[in-house]
């Protein structure tokens, strides 16, 4: 098609270029024949045409100039008038894109605009749109969580405040829980199941509470170990959620009859992987993710309260049971009485025995540390060793002193007791004693503190005797430190060369849910799954031969769970560099194992969506593409339908002028231009004011309403008004205006006729 140029622009350049050329010959010419002395003639020109025959060439340069003047500004008029088009399409897509723009700052972030393919702005302004739209769902939702997290945390803190008033009656607690449990969920019925399992034989769930429809319901249920969905609650350990409750497993009835629950949830009460009770709640309606949580967490802390609740239990009954044997203790005493009355008249026996003694004490002497005492202790006698290892010179120097000089300031308030039993002739004393020495250094030693006694049975003096274990005492504290830490911080056990369990700790036991009876019983082939059996036997031979090892290992309970250690295997040998036990020291990773098989588990899962969410996309783009093509289609079949009904409106006698919701002129007939006097360029795309004088508002409530924007328009109601043209004419026309909404966007046509009479 034929690209649009201004022809008489063309045509008044091209004569431009016509007489440009016809002036610039003329000129030579008047030059030629002043230089050749000719008359300025025609004859005179032909003389020098004859004189200079390239003349004849200059003769068609109007014609030449003509020519390229034509082509040269047609093509100029054509740019510009493709230069003005797209202008006036660029400022209504800015009017478009402002609208769109004026609607978002408004709030409404539903608004729709579709961009060019170069509309960089508008594209950035769409994505403005979508963020505007993610944040708000997403503040939606993040209060939505909030609400939840609230809801949750006073649940918690409700039923902290229950357990903590009720948590010396079972009865009264299951009860206050189910109770309150079901009123703050919104169900409708619950029951509230308790493990019992005192009687390894008959392991049972007994109905403690039953709570529906504001009522207490009778409780009195029993449920095998393993049978029923509340056997298999307590089985697995794992929460049981079912939409859709098999008919005829529970009843919900109320006044209005009965009716089968829509979703039930059946929540395991344990604490450290033991299970104490279910709870069961029904209800019409389904439970959220956020409840089934609350659930669980509600569930731990009554697993907590019910396993404080037995211990009191248990512990009131061991304490029923040990003023039982307060009582046959009390028999025991009578019976050291008498037997203190026998021990009596053997010391008698003894004293006269004491030469005897003498004898043996000077040997003692030579082999062994010794010091005599008086009842008030001050030291009468040392021997040789006593001074050596206390380092003092001689006698005089620890002779008439006070027992209490040879004692460490920290014992004395424990030993003073001791030597005033002594004195008054009590039992004698033997254990570990740290003595001072002159330069202040500790000596351990194995002590004896005997009291000797006088003919009449009264106490003559106190016989301190005394072994140096200092070296082995500090060994043995270093030692003793080591083993309390390391029972403190990690399982330990020992095992005979055979496999068989010897000793272990409480962590290992408390873990391991044995008893110690029970566990010497156990090896360590026992207490390993049998799957793994053939391989703790080979390492185990390893192992007995000298070769530590070092890894994980997994360990049967006595609950038939099982549970991973971090571990090391050592050979302890004995003096003859033979095996004497095998000690294991480990740590339970029991959790950690699990995270990280649930963490592969996720990742495997987490894989398998991403591989989803690829092919969802690739099916996404197609259909994305799939509507672009039938967008552009129906945008194409728009713009025929919009061409036809301009062309249309343009045949038109009455004058048509369409405006945008703004007021700005989009369409104007030929009719128009002549009725209103002006260029249909001059009025596209601006202010539909401008066809109108300024002091017309005030006159016409149709023309103030059709002018100003921000009015409602009159519409379908034919009016007399008077307009002015360009040049001051006033004529009067009927108008009728009409309105059109395509989505959003409002148009309004004025149809316009002419009604003066002209007069001849």
């Amino acid at each position: 098609m034929e690209r649009e140029y201004s022809k008489s622009f063309v045509i008044k350049t091209t004569l431009l270029g016509f007489f440009g050329g016809l002036a610039f010959i003329l000129l030579i010419f008047f030059v030629g024949v002043l230089i050749h002395k000719l008359p300025y003639t025609p004859m005179g020109v032909y003389d020098l045409h004859l004189i200079s025959p390239v003349l004849y060439f200059f003769d068609l340069l109007p014609i030449v100039c003509a020519t390229l003047a034509f082509f040269i500004f047609r093509h100029v008029s054509r740019v510009k008038t493709e230069s003005d088009s797209i202008s006036q399409l660029e400022v209504h897509r800015q009017r478009k894109l402002y609208r769109f723009v004026e609607k978002l700052r408004e709030g409404d972030i539903d608004v729709e605009y579709t961009p060019d393919e170069t509309d960089a702005l508008g594209k950035a302004i769409i994505n403005l749109r979508d963020n505007l739209r993610k944040s708000k769902n997403d503040e939606i939702e993040r209060r939505k969580e909030d609400e939840q997290r609230r809801w949750s945390a006073e649940g918690l803190a409700k039923f902290g405040e229950i357990l903590r008033l009720n948590n010396d009656n079972i009865e009264e607690l299951s009860f206050q829980i189910i109770r309150n449990l079901v009123n703050y969920i919104g169900a409708n019925q619950g029951a509230f199941y308790l493990l019992e399992d005192e009687d390894n034989a008959d392991i049972h769930f007994r109905m403690t509470a039953c709570f529906a429809y504001e009522r207490r319901k009778y409780a009195d249920k029993i449920i095998p170990w393993r049978q029923g969905l509340v056997g298999a609650c307590g089985l697995e350990k794992e929460t049981i959620l079912l939409k859709k409750v098999p008919d005829g497993y529970l009843n919900v009835t109320s006044g209005l009859g009965k009716s089968n629950p829509r979703c039930l949830i059946l929540v395991p009460l344990k604490v450290n992987d033991t299970v104490h009770g279910v709870l069961e709640v029904a209800s019409f309606s389904l439970f959220e993710p956020y409840q089934v949580e609350f659930f669980e967490k509600v569930a731990e802390s009554i697993a907590t309260t019910i396993s404080t609740v037995k211990i009191n239990l248990r512990t009131a009954k061991l304490l029923k049971e040990s003023r039982e044997q307060a009582e046959e203790l009390a028999l025991k005493e009578e019976q050291m009485r008498q037997n203190m009355e026998e021990l009596q008249a053997t010391q008698e026996e003894a004293s006269r025995q004491s030469e005897k003694f003498i004898s043996f004490s000077n040997s003692v002497n030579h082999t062994m540390i010794r010091a005599d005492f008086d009842v008030n202790g001050f030291l009468t006698y040392a021997n040789t060793k006593f001074l050596q290892k206390l380092e003092y010179a001689g006698n005089a120097e620890v002779e008439g002193k006070p027992i209490s000089m040879f004692i460490n300031k920290k014992d004395r308030t424990w030993f003073d007791d001791i030597w005033k039993s002594l004195s008054h002739g009590g039992k004698h004393f033997e254990g570990d004693m740290k003595l001072v020495t002159k330069t202040g250094k500790d000596l351990w030693t194995i002590a004896t503190y005997t009291c000797v006694r006088n003919p009449m049975g009264g106490v003559d003096k106190i016989l301190f005797l005394a072994i140096d274990t200092t070296e082995q005492k500090k060994q043995s504290l270093d030692y003793e430190g080591q083993i309390n830490a390391l029972n403190r911080s990690s399982f330990k056990a020992e095992f005979s060369p055979t496999g068989d369990l010897i000793d272990a700790n409480d962590k290992f036991l408390v873990s391991t849910g044995y008893t110690l009876t029970i566990a010497k019983e156990k090896s360590i082939f026992d207490l390993v799954p049998s799957s793994e059996r053939k391989s703790i036997e080979r390492t185990w031979d390893d192992i007995i031969h000298g070769i530590p090892f070092e890894g994980q290992i997994r360990i049967s309970t006595s609950h038939g769970d099982e549970k991973w250690f971090r571990c090391t295997f050592s050979a302890v040998n004995d003096m003859y560099e033979e095996v004497a036990k095998v000690v294991l020291i480990a740590n339970d990773i029991t959790r950690e194992k699990h995270m990280e098989l649930e963490t592969k588990q996720q990742t495997d899962q987490l894989m398998k969506q991403e591989e989803m969410l690829r092919m969802n996309e690739v099916e996404l783009n197609k259909k994305l593409r799939e509507a672009r093509d039938e967008v552009k289609n129906q945008f194409k079949e728009i713009e025929k339908v919009k061409i036809r009904n301009e062309k249309t409106l343009e045949g038109f006698l009455d004058a048509i002028v369409t405006t945008d919701h703004d007021g700005v002129v989009q369409f104007f007939n030929k009719a128009a231009e002549e009725l209103f006097a002006v260029n249909r360029d001059e009025v596209l795309g601006q202010s539909i004011r401008i066809l109108f004088p300024d002091d017309v508002e005030g006159q016409d409530e149709f023309l103030d309403a059709y002018l100003d924007p921000n009015k409602e328009k009159i519409i379908g109601q034919r009016r007399e008004i008077n307009i002015t043209t360009k040049e001051g004419k006033e004529m009067p026309v009927l108008i009728l205006l009409t309105e059109a909404k395509l989505g959003r966007e409002i148009t309004y046509t004025a149809f316009i006729q002419n009604i003066s009479v002209d007069l001849f």
